[in-house]
């Protein structure tokens, strides 16, 4: 979330992964994906700069987070291993019908 100043002082907190688009005519406009308008005091440029400090601080904190005991992120991705080859091709599971997990496709 970043925070940003509506115009009548009002400080308030915007995603945003939400922002669709910003216009500078003359106030600062927020158009969000559903389609909302914010007018706010701070300069494009000044939102912009929020956003992408926003991000670089999502990207950051998500580097910065422990391995689990079995050398993964957050349990979900293993981080590649120093002695792979990152030439060699990615295995795929079979989507054989005698493989349990196989269902057709729609």
């Amino acid at each position: 979330m970043i925070l940003l100043t509506r115009l009548n002082g009002a400080r308030f907190a915007i995603n945003p992964d939400l922002v669709e688009r910003m216009h500078a005519t003359p106030d600062t406009t927020l158009i969000l994906v559903d389609g909302s308008k914010h007018v706010v005091a701070e300069p494009l440029d000044v939102v912009l700069d929020r956003i992408i400090d926003f991000r670089a601080a999502v990207v950051s904190r998500a580097r910065d987070l422990p391995l689990t005991s079995d050398r993964t992120q957050l349990g979900l991705v293993p981080l590649p291993s120093a002695a792979a080859d990152p030439t060699a091709p990615v295995p795929l599971r079979s989507r054989k019908k005698e493989d349990p997990t196989w269902t057709p496709q729609r």
